[in-house]
């Protein structure tokens, strides 16, 4: 199958595709006329793609994700601490954004948000960046 219907079989947009065929996460057969040709394994591996960086990996854990698929003799515990240390960053992440919610919640509560120039958001980001 081209790359067009690669993309909407998997969800992929087009330069998506053309870039883990670029950094080696995918390799693409060719047609005769030199198109790329994507077969089922490739599909698979687009759709696995999809879904490990859905899940918040990164391109070279999912380089590693596609590794151990492709190894019948793998650990499961090699996926399954692959997959630990991608929640403990998940949760970091989640951690880092309640802090930001947090924060602005509170600059939004001292800004008096009426037709005075004074706003206490910009002058407390103001007076953070000089610091």
């Amino acid at each position: 199958m081209n790359i067009g219907r690669a993309a909407k079989e998997t969800g992929l947009s087009v330069k998506t595709i053309r870039y883990y065929e670029d950094i080696g996460l995918i390799e693409a057969d060719r047609a005769e006329n030199g198109y790329r040709d994507f077969g089922d394994r490739q599909i698979g591996q687009l759709q696995m793609l999809a879904q490990a960086r859905h899940l918040g990996f990164g391109l070279e854990e999912c380089r590693r994700l596609l590794a151990l698929n492709d190894d019948p003799t793998r650990a499961s515990r090699d996926v399954r601490a692959l997959a630990s240390r991608n929640l403990d960053a998940v949760r970091a992440k989640i951690r880092q954004l309640r802090q930001m919610e947090a924060q602005l919640e509170r600059l939004i509560d001292e800004c008096h948000g009426d037709d005075a120039p004074d706003c206490a958001i910009l002058d407390t980001m103001s007076a953070r960046a000089k610091t």
